[in-house]
């Protein structure tokens, strides 16, 4: 009987897994074919929200899974958007082989930072890491690296060229390399949460005491995973700023921080798909907020916040997994 059982659980749970994997080709087709439908504004519109996405889903990793809060992942995001500016700039670079450079430079910085943050804990680590946010601007604006950063002025870089074999535009292209690495990063991220980072950072979150009796270094995960948090945060920094073409510090105040924050708590905690919601609506929401009053956009802003998490409070994540059990149960019920 139990054989039996086993046998029937096996091959649903691989046609599960073949379905999924359709899905998500299905989308991937439907997103590289999205930008050949739109205008050059709004292929750039979708390519940052793609860039946040990728921020948004290291900054889940650090507070969805880890339960580590940060208020300061603007100040990752301003320094892989730099580092790649400087590069392009000041080096010539080729805007593809400043990505790696920028995650290496923001896993560096992420993990040293997370060192000391080792003994905050709660609210303690989210003022921690608010002032690393608010202090980022200044510094970017400081006599002493202004020579690399441009001070007040910032950097301008040029928007790169799509390959001659490709009868395309440069906003077609970039869009097309950003959800490239989108893809990529969300393929990482994915192998890190589902293995056995994964289940250490749930095991930290929900039990630190527990973790640590069932011999889990919360000491080295915790650093671990603010480093490679800031490493997502800094590569979508890199393709915002090749994106948008310019960097400067203005860009990348407090507000940069709470507005990912946002996103995380929108699109879902704890899920990996919860972040391309969330990007689509730090994205979107605000213009769409404006178009429907000028004179208060953060007023319909607020209202459009505090509406999502009335109707999912959860996330959009959660909301669509709850709709979706539901589903399920019903179809069960009338078959």
């Amino acid at each position: 009987m139990a054989n039996a059982t086993i046998t029937r659980v096996q091959p649903t749970a691989a046609i599960a897994t073949s379905w999924r994997a359709l899905a998500i080709l299905l989308l991937l087709a439907a997103a590289t074919a999205l930008p050949f439908g739109l205008s050059g504004y709004q292929t750039f519109q979708i390519t940052l929200a793609l860039a946040y996405a990728i921020a948004l889903l290291g900054l889940n990793m650090l507070t969805g899974f880890s339960g580590q809060i940060s208020l300061g992942h603007g100040a990752f995001y301003a320094l892989g958007a730099y580092a790649t500016a400087i590069l392009m700039d000041r080096f010539d670079w080729p805007y593809w082989a400043t990505l790696p450079v920028a995650g290496v430079v923001c896993l560096i910085a992420g993990f040293l930072f997370g060192l000391p943050a080792l003994r905050l804990e709660g609210l303690y680590l989210a003022l921690a890491t608010l002032a690393l946010a608010v202090a980022t601007p200044q510094l970017l604006k400081s006599k002493l690296l202004e020579e690399w950063t441009g001070g007040v002025q910032g950097i301008s870089i040029l928007k790169p060229d799509p390959p001659d074999f490709l009868p395309i535009s440069a906003d077609q292209w970039l869009y097309l390399f950003t959800l490239a690495v989108t893809a990529l990063m969300f393929l990482i991220g994915w192998n890190i949460l589902r293995g056995r980072v994964g289940r250490a950072l749930r095991a930290i979150r929900e039990h630190p005491l527990a973790a640590e009796a069932m011999g889990v270094n919360i000491a080295l995960y915790k650093s671990l995973i603010f480093g490679v948090s800031a490493m997502f945060t800094g590569i979508a920094g890199a393709l915002g700023a090749i994106s948008v073409q310019f960097v400067a510090p203005d860009s990348f105040d407090v507000f940069l921080s709470i507005r990912l924050l946002v996103g995380l708590v929108v699109g879902g905690l704890g899920s990996i798909s919860g972040a391309l919601w969330g990007a689509l609506f730090i994205e979107y929401v605000p213009n769409i907020a404006d178009q429907i009053s000028k004179a208060a956009p953060w007023a319909i802003y607020g209202i459009f916040m505090i509406g999502f998490m009335y109707a999912m409070p959860t996330g959009v994540a959660g909301g669509l997994r709850l709709l979706a059990g539901r589903l399920r149960r019903w179809r069960g019920s009338t078959e």
